[in-house]
């Protein structure tokens, strides 16, 4: 067969395969017989398993509830009933979901029979180890849970996290299920990864009968990882029915007590906008705190008064609570003392409300304000958490996208003329500080998969960091920017493919980082820059691409410069990579560079040496033979 053959019989598979694919999808059934029933088995076969954007027909036919077509792959086609694929729920892709979850999460309890008749594994998970059981529980399909667990479903199974049936039933407020679970004699107080049970996450979906339920079953008040009681969770979702039925129990303290009023004050101003309500639950604690005069609980002293908070001091007594009612922002940064003060730094809820805070400052074009704000919370996320957490990332990105907006021009004037240097370089040093931090944390503990992608994604929004720096003129304070990334460089920091922060620079795809746009890549401010500190223009990846072929694969107009510059700084325009193409060879379209004028002898010599076969490994120095290597 010629390859002429070959690519015709390709495009007729793929045709064919897309046919099926969207007759599945849709519930032809007619269309599906009529195309398959006359073709032989084993290409029927590869047509109803055959992969399109991650997923099968067969899972598409469970996903969307037809059970004549999941019927007729399983009876008639043979199709394989343990196949996985990529379903979308909610907006959400789970990967490497079986037929039996996908039925099970859409509620097509038909197609779970179907399935579970034809020897389906009824315990086969997702590749986040959920299973068919939890999926149904989590958009309450009592039939679905019911008839899974009549047939030998484990209702003890938790996914990746530790969550439980039972902690996801809870969580979603499904009382019928949740009943059933405990009626099979689900364990009430396990705890997930991060310590909850499924007291805290019926706190946080706020049904009261399920809480009833599960106190009932002797349900106990555990903290989780952060500190956090039920009657915390609660608070700081602000169910105030579930507040009100916790603190009344006996076995609540009045320390427990008073935390809740408070922290579910904050919930208020936060998240309800509702300063009354607000106000009432800080009396509730104030009247709490002072009612024994034999058990009199003060509010602890404030370490330190802090400048993001405007220098406010938390309310102690009624009378100073009825001083900052006729203040809005003095109630909002009450909210913000208590939280830090009751949650501590190191809880999730801590940081994002400052965050938030600093946010809505920033909307209504308070940047200095905002900028506080964030410094206070990305300073908070250094010390309390672990290198690279989520959070601190997610805080390093926002200042990069509220930087870009401000020096945004709109109708021909910057959006804000509040842009202090100063700010974007501490930023900017805060953020080497944490990848340092990271390659130090990679460099004790054995990577994974996702070590390795939550360390690209720092190092991608530092780029943008770097470019943000860049940018800035007449740095007075340039040299900290130079010594931080001078550090940073001798850490030799990889990304994905083994990039370095130079090919991060001259590839294009460092420009997506986040919702909104920041910088754009390739950067020749970047280039400069990272040069200027001793990167290495020769470094390569996993492919042996240097930073010029990467340039070169981005080429364009404007990369041209940047591709004479590194030239310029001793970069080999004639070196190959794995796949022995050099810089030049990569070029997309026309280019003006004067290809010529950077031949040197000592290259030809290197290229004579590789073609006629010259033996050189220790003949030449070590350094020499890596040069040798590279053309």
């Amino acid at each position: 067969m010629n390859d002429t053959d070959s690519m015709e019989k390709k495009d007729s598979f793929d045709s064919c395969k897309s046919l099926v694919f969207n007759a599945a999808r849709e519930g032809k059934l007619s269309r599906l017989k009529v195309f398959l029933d006359q073709r032989p088995k084993e290409e029927v076969k590869c047509l109803v398993s055959a992969v399109t954007n991650g997923t099968t027909p067969l899972l598409m036919a469970c996903r969307h509830g037809h059970h004549e077509i999941v019927r007729y792959f399983v009876e008639d086609c043979v199709v394989d009933i343990e196949q996985v694929g990529s379903v979308t729920f909610d907006g959400e892709t789970i990967d490497g979901a079986p037929p039996l979850w996908c039925a099970a999460a859409a509620g097509h309890l038909v197609i779970v029979q179907n399935l579970i008749r034809h020897g389906a594994q009824v315990n086969h998970t997702t590749f986040t180890s959920s299973t068919p059981l939890r999926a149904a529980c989590f958009d309450g399909h009592f039939d679905i849970v019911k008839y899974l667990v009549e047939h030998k479903a484990d209702i003890e199974l938790a996914n990746r996290h530790g969550h439980t049936c039972l902690m996801i039933a809870c969580y979603k407020g499904h009382l019928q299920i949740a009943r059933y679970l405990l009626q099979l004699g689900a364990h009430v107080n396990r705890k997930s990864v991060k310590g909850n049970t499924a007291l805290h996450d019926c706190a946080e979906s706020g049904s009261l009968e399920i809480m009833k339920l599960l106190l009932k079953h002797k349900a106990k008040m555990d903290v989780d990882a952060y500190g956090m009681t039920p009657l915390m969770a609660a608070s700081v979702a602000g169910h105030t029915t579930i507040v009100q039925y916790l603190v009344s129990r006996p076995d609540c303290s009045k320390q427990e007590r008073i935390d809740a009023y408070e922290l579910l004050g904050a919930t208020f101003v936060d998240k309800k906008r509702d300063m009354m309500g607000a106000l009432k639950f800080w009396n509730l604690a104030m009247d709490d705190r002072y009612r024994d005069k034999t058990n009199i609980i003060g509010k602890p002293e404030q370490n330190s008064i802090v400048p993001a908070y405007e220098f406010t001091m938390e309310a102690r007594t009624k009378d100073d609570l009825d001083d900052v009612i006729c203040d809005p922002d003095k109630m909002r940064m009450q909210a913000l003392l208590i939280r830090e003060r009751i949650l501590g730094p190191a809880h999730p809820d801590t940081s994002y409300y400052i965050r938030y805070r600093g946010a809505v400052y920033a909307d209504a074009g308070n940047f200095e304000r905002c900028i506080m704000l964030w410094m206070y919370a990305l300073d908070m996320q250094q010390k309390a958490l672990e290198a690279l957490n989520p959070m601190t990332q997610s805080s390093l990105l926002s200042f990069a996208e509220l930087f870009a907006y401000m020096q945004a021009e709109r109708n021909g004037e910057k959006v804000s003329n509040f842009l202090m240097s100063d700010d974007v370089i501490a930023v900017f040093i805060k953020g080497a500080s944490e990848i340092e931090r990271g390659v130090q944390q990679l460099q004790i503990a054995p990577l994974n998969e996702k070590d390795t992608t939550n360390f690209n994604r720092a190092l991608l929004i530092f780029m943008h960091l770097i470019c943000l720096v860049a940018k800035l003129k007449n740095l007075h304070k340039e040299i900290n920017i130079k010594k931080s990334l001078y550090r940073l460089l001798r850490l030799s920091p990889r990304g994905a493919k083994g990039f370095t922060l130079l090919h991060l620079a001259c590839d294009k795809d460092t420009s997506s980082v986040g919702r909104y746009p920041v910088c754009s890549f390739p950067s020749l401010e970047v280039v400069h820059l990272l040069v200027e500190c001793g990167a290495s223009v020769n470094a390569v990846n996993g492919d042996s691409n240097t930073p010029l072929h990467v340039a070169a694969l981005n080429s364009s107009n404007s990369t041209d410069t940047i591709i004479k510059y590194l030239i310029e700084n001793g970069a080999h325009f004639d070196g190959c990579n794995a796949a022995k193409k050099n810089a030049m060879d990569l070029i997309q379209g026309t280019s003006d560079i004067p290809w010529m004028n950077y031949i040197t002898l000592q290259c030809l010599a290197a290229k004579a040496v590789l073609k006629y076969g010259i033996v050189y490994k220790g003949h030449i120095p070590k350094k020499l033979e890596t040069f040798v290597e590279l053309h």
